[in-house]
């Protein structure tokens, strides 16, 4: 098979008290989807599972990255998988939702960023800077041309983010990704004047900002995810668009 089963697992990254380390044992994984439970199903209203776990059949093909304290707690967390070739996209999380045939042609490897999530109290901003500090590592170690996931907004109410979506129709969108899904919103439903810029990218998650300080772009459409409770939209960043003081100051932080 050509996609990658395993990957090539950086070392850990210290700073500041912290650790960002891949898993290592089922307790790791365990760990990561307790926080991710917190995140993603008790936060968003859904119904608790019995054991406590937000977990699905794509955790056993990733890797899962960890953020921690000094005591061992799990503050920040996300799985990566690395494709070689855009035919193994198909076996990606994305691919159940959006068609991905227009990303063909590139040289170098694609890596899927997947449930990405800090825990409510943890609000120091060396964490986030160090979950992608860890990312640049596994970027340049593999040769990543492209990441890519599902950027998430609370809930399956469009209208609350039209500010939003105008934003994202007029500045962030590429036609490269197509529609799949079943149930999805356009955001030509919504055009529009962006009234107020501020208050419309304050709509924006922040993981959907991040990537789009540094270059990345959207798909233009929005993905109706019941089961998740979430309205998501397909996210994109070429690691050569990426401004150089951007990366530069992100390779900084993998160095230490």
């Amino acid at each position: 098979m050509a996609k990658d089963q395993s990957l090539m697992v950086p070392g850990p990254l210290k700073r500041g008290g912290y650790v960002v380390r891949f898993s290592q044992s089922e307790d790791d994984v365990r760990a990561v989807q307790r926080l991710r439970h917190a995140c993603f199903v008790e936060a968003a209203g859904r119904p608790a599972a019995p054991d406590g776990l937000d977990r699905d059949s794509f955790d056993m093909s990733c890797d899962h990255v960890l953020v921690e304290d000094a005591t061992g707690r799990v503050l920040c967390s996300y799985r990566v998988q690395i494709f070689q070739t855009v035919e193994d996209l198909g076996e990606s999380y994305s691919a159940q939702y959006y068609a991905l045939d227009g990303l063909a042609g590139r040289a170098g490897s694609f890596l899927e960023l997947g449930r990405f999530c800090v825990a409510d109290d943890a609000t120091d901003a060396d964490i986030l800077r160090l979950a992608w500090g860890m990312l640049a590592r596994i970027v340049d170690l593999r040769n990543v041309s492209m990441m890519f996931g599902c950027s998430s907004f609370a809930g399956c109410d469009a209208g609350v983010y039209a500010q939003a979506f105008n934003l994202l129709a007029a500045r962030h969108v590429s036609p490269l990704v197509a529609v799949k899904a079943a149930e999805v919103v356009q955001y030509a439903e919504f055009a529009g004047q962006v009234g107020d810029r501020a208050m419309a990218m304050g709509q924006v998650p922040t993981l959907l900002r991040t990537y789009l300080s540094m270059g990345g772009w959207v798909s233009d459409h929005a993905v109706i995810d019941r089961e998740m409770n979430t309205l998501h939209v397909f996210t994109g960043l070429e690691i050569a668009a990426i401004p150089e003081a951007r990366a530069r100051a992100l390779r900084a932080v993998a160095g230490g």
